[in-house]
Order: C-alpha cells, then sequence, then structure tokens
C-alpha cells in the first residue's frame, strides 16, 4: 500500500501541536509497517531527520501553504497530482484540511473547532475558510480521527458528520517529560527566576491561551499572599501577541514573569519539571498535551474545567472557569497553600499520565487509517 501524509507542519525547530503529533505517529507507523511506501509530502525544504526509513519518499511541493489562496490551491491543484502521480492508495492530512479535488480516499485528522467556537483569536482570513470548508472536508473525508471524546462531540453538534466515521485517537506527551533531579530544579530555578519558586505555563502566546486573565489572577496570588513567587510563560510568541506584550510591560509584577520565548525540548522538560504548579487556563483545546507534560513531570496541575481538559487529567488536576481570573487566583493560592494537596495531585497524576502514549496513539491512527482504505474497498465491492 502507498500511504501519501501531508507533512507540511515538520518543521525545523519549530515542532508544535500538529508537527509534533505527525513527527511522533508517522515515526512509529512507518518503523512498524516497512511493508508498505509513505509518501511525505513537505511544502518546503525538509530536514533529512523527518525522513524516518527507506520506506519514506520525500516530496516537495511549494510553494510554502501559508494562507487559504495558497491552501486551496496547495490541497485541490498539488496534492491531487502527486497523489495520481505516486499512485497513492490514500492520503492523510493531520491538520484539518483535506483535498476536495482528489478521488484517493482520506483519513482527516481533526484536532479541535476553536475556529468555530472563537473566531477573533484567528485571522478573518483563516476562520473564514475554515468555515466555508470545514463541512465539505469532513464530507469528503473516508474516516475522521479526533484526540478526544469532547472534540468527537464537538464535531457531531456542529456537522452532520457520521458518528461511525469519527474515531477518537488520543493524543499523548513525549516520554522525555519525566521528574528531573533536584540538582536540575535548583539550576534552572538560578537560570529563570533567580532561584525562586515559580508556576509554568507552557504553550504559544496566544489569545486563545487564556493569559491575560493569568496575569489579572498572578497579581491576585502576588497580593495576598506576600510571596516571593514569579511566573513562567514558556512558549513563542504567536499570533496577537504584541497587545499580550505591550500590557505585560505596564503590568506591574513585570519583573516576576518571565517570557522564555520559543525552547528546546531538553530545555522545555527542565522548566516545566522544576515548576511548583502548571497553570494552564486555556479557552479551548482538543487534548492540552502540557498538562499531560507536567504531570509526567510530576508537577501538579491547574487547568480549565471547559473542553477536553477535564476528560483527560481526569480527577488529577484542580479546574478553574477560564473566564474567572479570581477563580484562577483561587486555586493558584489552594495549591500554594496545602502541600498535602499538592503531593495528592502529584500522584494522581503520575497514574493518569500511565493511559496516555505516543505507541497508542499511533496504533489508534493506523487503526482509522486501515479504515479509510477498507470503506472504499467494501464501496467498490458492492458496486
Amino acid at each position: 500500500m502507498t500511504i501519501a501524509v501531508n507533512t507540511r507542519f515538520l518543521l525545523t525547530g519549530y515542532l508544535e501541536g500538529y508537527g509534533y503529533f505527525i513527527y511522533e505517529t508517522f515515526k512509529r507507523i512507518t518503523a512498524s509497517h516497512p511493508e508498505h511506501e509513505f509518501i511525505f509530502i513537505f511544502d518546503r525544504p525538509y530536514d533529512e531527520k523527518f525522513v524516518f526509513g527507506k520506506n519514506v519518499k520525500p516530496v516537495v511541493a511549494g510553494p510554502p501553504a501559508r494562507h487559504p489562496l495558497l491552501w486551496k490551491y496547495w490541497y485541490d491543484i498539488k496534492i491531487p497530482a502527486i497523489l495520481r502521480k505516486y499512485k497513492a492508495d490514500v492520503f492523510v492530512s493531520c491538520d484539518g484540511f483535506c483535498s476536495l479535488r482528489t478521488k484517493v480516499p482520506q483519513c482527516l485528522v481533526v484536532h479541535d473547532l476553536a475556529f468555530l467556537h472563537y473566531p477573533s483569536f484567528n485571522k478573518r482570513s483563516h476562520v473564514s475558510f475554515l468555515k466555508r470548508n470545514m463541512s465539505k472536508f469532513l464530507e469528503k473525508a473516508g474516516s475522521v480521527a479526533t484526540v478526544s471524546e469532547f472534540s468527537r462531540k464537538d464535531i457531531l453538534a456542529n456537522y452532520k458528520a457520521g458518528n461511525d466515521k469519527i474515531d477518537i485517537v488520543f493524543s499523548a506527551a513525549k516520554e522525555i517529560f519525566r521528574p528531573v533531579t533536584e540538582e536540575d530544579k535548583t539550576a534552572t530555578k538560578n537560570k529563570h527566576t533567580e532561584g525562586k519558586e515559580y508556576f509554568v505555563y507552557a504553550g504559544a502566546i496566544h489569545p486563545r491561551k487564556n493569559l491575560m486573565n493569568l496575569l489579572k489572577a498572578f497579581s491576585v496570588l502576588k497580593k495576598r499572599m506576600q510571596t516571593n513567587m514569579k511566573l513562567v510563560l514558556a512558549g513563542r510568541l504567536a499570533w496577537k501577541y504584541e497587545s499580550f506584550i505591550e500590557s505585560l510591560n505596564s503590568y506591574k509584577y513585570r519583573n516576576d514573569v518571565v517570557i522564555t520565548g520559543y525552547v528546546a525540548e531538553e530545555e522545555l522538560v527542565k522548566i516545566i519539571g522544576s515548576a511548583y504548579g502548571m497553570i494552564y487556563p486555556s479557552f479551548l483545546e482538543g487534548f492540552g498535551v502540557p498538562v499531560l507534560e507536567a504531570m509526567q513531570c510530576s508537577v501538579p496541575v491547574i487547568t480549565s474545567i471547559n473542553s477536553s481538559m477535564q476528560e483527560i487529567a481526569k480527577e488529577a488536576a484542580l479546574y478553574v472557569n477560564p473566564e474567572d481570573h479570581n477563580d484562577i487566583a483561587d486555586k493558584m493560592m489552594l495549591l500554594y497553600k496545602d502541600e498535602t494537596l499538592k503531593k495528592e495531585l502529584v500522584e494522581k497524576g503520575k497514574i493518569v499520565s500511565k493511559e496516555y502514549s505516543w505507541d497508542r496513539t499511533s496504533d489508534l491512527l493506523w487503526q482509522s487509517i486501515l479504515k479509510t482504505v477498507g470503506k472504499t474497498e467494501s464501496r467498490k465491492d458492492r458496486k
């Protein structure tokens, strides 16, 4: 079987979200199925480290698809041509987009519908494109994989997608996220927070992540507890970060907030693993990988009660209303004051985090890919 894969998010030094998902799943899938050929389709020059084995053939199809006009061109003109050239049996696209101009069966991965619920957090042109096309993508796909029960229900509630078409393919955190040594904790605090304890947020600096309410909550913590606690924001500056940085510049506790920018994975493990607690108050997530990363590092978690996080973390986290900064502050202060609670959350997090792995995710995605081909074959058989 020839399996074509959309790998445009495999970017050197810039792996996030979709990129991590593609990297971790297809590194395993290609190794587990050497009998099949995989066509990795990039939209720009690629790094050889993304060619995982002899059964992987990289193909560059420019120009880089980074806005709606080029999305349309890339998926509906370039992709069909490549699928024909290499006689692909199936096309796998893990970024929520598929081709509307090919007859090749497609396995589509939709992580969430954030564009639908929080349109102001995305570029208007992107939201418009997705609103026009998502129903078409879901209808066109032979199977649809998504990363949580929350996202599955959300898709079914908003689109006419058959329940039997949607598979849950839980995401995961890398094995590299594990408890760090006391020596590393001390060194990390000395490097980033002048040796002080800190709460950490990991992820992009983006409106959807609710960082303004996090700053407000941190202010309440500082005022009420009179603590030298710091707040570390570990992630790159993403879309619409300017207003956040502008607000931060006049923030009363600016000297107690550290923005690391994009950091290498090994350093991120140390930053998360050395934290007093993880604060992840995002408005909406299909899965919420940083929650698992913290649990694997034996760090207690505070996260949002909405979307998927409660489904994923179960009883191993404290939950907040992301719209209410006082609620966020209350949970931060509770964790700050209650060492017993902190230890209980860490122990529960160790148990919950073991339920997820990239091996499991890869197996589930592979089954969804096979279902895509199987559905098409069964339709042909009935003709």
